[in-house]
C-alpha cells in the first residue's frame, strides 16, 4: 500500500479559483505583503519561510494541504538557536492501554473523535452534552532542514512571490518525509510490530 500524504501544495485548485490572472496565494502574499517586512535581507530564511507558510495555511482552503488526521500545522523561528522548528498536532485513536479492556469505561459510552466525510472533527455542543468524548492528540514538535529554503527576499519589490511559493513547497516535502511514515502507520491501525 503507498504511503499516504501528509501535506502538499494544491496548486490547481489555486490556478483556478485565483482572480486577474493571480492564483490564490500569490494574491494573498501581495494583499499580507507588510507581514513579510521584518524579514526583508535577513541572512536566514527561517523568518520568511514561516510568514509564507502561516499565509498559505491560513488560506481557506489552505493552498498547502495536509491529511485528514493533522489537525494543525505551524512553522516557526525557534527562540533558542533561531533554526527552523515545526508544530504539528495529529489525531490518533487511543493508547493500546486504554484499548485492551473497557473497564475504565464504566459503561459511560465513551466516544472517540467523531468524523464527518472522512475528516475527525470536534464535537458538537449537543454531542457534549450527551456522551462523554476521548480524543487523542500527538503533538509532533520537530526541527526543520533549512537546506533548499530560497533566500530571504531583500525588500518587497524583489521577487515575493516566486520566494514565498518555493518556501512553502519546501516545507510542504520536509515535513510530508517526517510524518507520511507515522500517519501511514496511524493509518494502517496495527501496531509496527505486527
Amino acid at each position: 500500500m503507498p504511503e499516504p500524504r501528509a501535506f502538499w501544495v494544491d496548486e490547481q485548485f489555486d490556478r483556478e479559483h485565483g482572480a486577474g490572472g493571480r492564483g490564490r496565494y500569490e494574491a494573498e502574499v501581495l494583499r499580507r505583503i507588510d507581514e513579510f517586512a521584518d524579514t526583508w535581507d535577513d541572512i536566514a530564511p527561517v523568518a520568511f519561510a514561516a510568514t509564507a507558510w502561516r499565509v498559505a495555511s491560513e488560506l481557506s482552503p489552505g493552498f498547502v494541504r495536509w491529511h485528514r488526521r493533522i489537525i494543525s500545522a505551524s512553522c516557526a523561528r525557534s527562540p533558542w538557536d533561531g533554526s527552523m522548528v515545526c508544530a504539528v498536532t495529529v489525531a490518533s485513536r487511543w493508547p493500546a492501554e486504554l484499548t485492551w479492556t473497557r473497564q475504565w469505561q464504566r459503561d459511560r459510552g465513551w466516544h472517540d473523535w467523531p468524523q464527518m466525510f472522512g475528516q475527525f472533527t470536534t464535537p458538537t455542543e449537543q454531542d457534549h452534552t450527551r456522551r462523554p468524548h476521548l480524543r487523542a492528540l500527538l503533538q509532533v514538535e520537530a526541527p526543520v532542514p533549512l537546506d533548499d529554503l530560497p533566500p530571504a527576499p531583500a525588500g518587497p519589490d524583489d521577487d515575493v512571490i516566486s520566494a514565498a511559493r518555493r518556501a512553502v513547497v519546501v516545507l510542504a516535502r520536509e515535513l510530508n518525509d517526517l510524518l507520511a511514515p507515522m500517519i501511514g502507520q496511524l493509518d494502517a491501525g496495527v501496531p509496527a510490530d505486527s
